[in-house]
């Protein structure tokens, strides 16, 4: 360890800032070019770095997730034809086509692969696709990704589509068994090893049954009859090995996934929420399988596919380019170091940590006093309860206003809570009705985002 030690401090006093292939800004970033690709490397904390690759800008864009910190004192040196920058526990090296990241007694810790960064448009406005990929070795793990209901804890190799639909929530944060941490920098879509096949699935004729279930609509509780599908397909797996699959109903909203695969069902899940997409990841042998989904006789389902193999992608359709942060250490280390970079978050109060009583929805003020008051007759422990939709009534969807005749003191209600040591929510919607109150005032200044309402 002396020894290592020593290297490593011979290697430190050699190093200068700015080399010829480097520019150092006022704000210690290091710019190095490559033809007309630019790397923009930002220390942002001692194990900490920021990697931005850039071939233009269409736009630009608010700072949303990193906070201004501290200066961080790095060095930086050209050798081998390498810019390696040092910082006191991390070292990075950039070469011409990929950056690596090792702790500073040389261990590896993570490795890039191929990236691409193309141009294309989205409604007429120009934009690029931004793809980059890693080296993963088979015995990594890799956790994170946010809150999904796909039962997938290690999501090395799995696929996923990033996005924020009713109960899944996307965080496009990694954090690996090898000592690292990394998160993707992108306010859009974002996809987590995406497969470039796919299959469609068609519906089979006369197939399918009707259920009848008990929903909540917009006008109350109602009766309605859901026809499914039987939907099938085909895959042609040319190797044997384990692959991922992403099962993509084609709605905007799902009400069931399932999948069958040669008569072994590797998906089913049941749920009012669900998101359009979720993944698996199965065993294959090579040949033709046979893919059977039972769906919403709406749905237009699709399955994609692709084999696992040595390699952590992510990638993102609209884009300035890429933009990571690559976080070294333990598990506390890259936590500790993301909430400086990105900003801490204060501890909640006591009651926020205790138990909150949501339901489908209270029906009335006396309702919900009525359950308050038994959850504390009956000492069962409650902090706070919850309001959800529908108590505006005659006014509108979402007037944000309490129907009186089912709410006839909101003030009342809300003071007899405290006084029962008890906090309240009031759930707030996205959508408002034109026509009522708010919702007039909302068109008045302009407030609307054109045919949304």
């Amino acid at each position: 360890m002396r020894n290592v030690c020593f290297l490593y401090f011979i290697l430190l006093s050699t190093f200068v800032c700015g080399n010829i292939n480097a520019t150092v800004s006022d704000n210690n970033e290091l710019c190095f070019w490559r033809g007309h690709d630019s790397i923009i490397v930002m220390p942002l904390a001692d194990n900490a770095v920021r990697i931005v690759k850039k071939v233009g800008e269409v736009y630009e864009l608010p700072e949303m997730v990193y906070v201004e910190g501290k200066s961080v004192r790095f060095k930086s040196v050209k050798r081998n034809g390498k810019d390696i920058i040092i910082l006191k526990k991390l070292v990075i090296e950039v070469s011409e086509n990929t950056i690596t990241f090792l702790s500073p007694d040389g261990r590896l810790l993570l490795k890039e692969k191929e990236h691409n960064i193309s141009p294309s448009q989205i409604q007429n406005g120009r934009t690029y696709i931004s793809m980059q990929g890693f080296h993963s070795p088979e015995d990594e793990h890799l956790y994170g990704l946010g809150q999904f209901q796909d039962n997938n804890l290690d999501v090395r190799g799995l696929t996923r589509r990033l996005t924020q639909v009713n109960t899944q929530i996307s965080i496009p944060f990694i954090m690996s068994n090898k000592g690292y941490g990394l998160l993707w920098n992108n306010y859009g879509l974002t996809d987590f090893n995406p497969c470039d096949d796919y299959e469609d699935m068609k519906p089979k004729a006369g197939e399918g049954h009707a259920t009848t279930v008990n929903v909540t609509s917009t006008t109350g509780g109602v009766t309605e009859v859901r026809h499914s599908n039987i939907f099938t397909a085909e895959l042609d797996i040319k190797e044997s090995g384990r692959y991922s699959l992403m099962l993509d109903v084609g709605s905007r909203m799902a009400r069931k996934h399932n999948l069958v695969i040669d008569g072994s069902t590797v998906i089913d899940m049941n749920n009012l929420w669900l998101p359009p997409t979720t993944s698996v990841i199965v065993e294959l042998s090579e040949g033709r399988h046979k893919l059977v989904s039972e769906l919403t006789k709406e749905d237009s389902p699709k399955v994609y596919y692709r084999k696992v193999d040595n390699t952590t992608v992510f990638s993102s359709p609209v884009s300035n380019g890429i933009d990571y942060t690559f976080f070294a250490g333990t598990p506390d280390e890259v936590i500790t170091s993301y909430r400086e970079v990105t900003g801490g978050i204060p501890m909640m109060p006591l009651w926020a940590l205790g138990y909150i009583h949501c339901r489908e929805r209270f029906h009335s003020q006396s309702e919900l006093l009525d359950v308050a008051n038994r959850f504390r007759k009956e000492s069962l422990p409650v902090d706070m309860i919850v309001q959800d939709w529908q108590y505006w009534g005659k006014y509108g969807w979402n007037a944000m206003r309490f129907d009186e005749e089912f709410y006839p003191s909101p003030a009342e209600k809300t003071d007899s809570l405290h006084k029962m040591d008890m906090k309240f929510m009031l759930s707030i919607w996205s959508k408002i009705d034109p026509s009522s109150y708010l919702g007039k005032d909302f068109s008045q200044k302009g407030y609307y985002i054109n045919d949304t309402q």
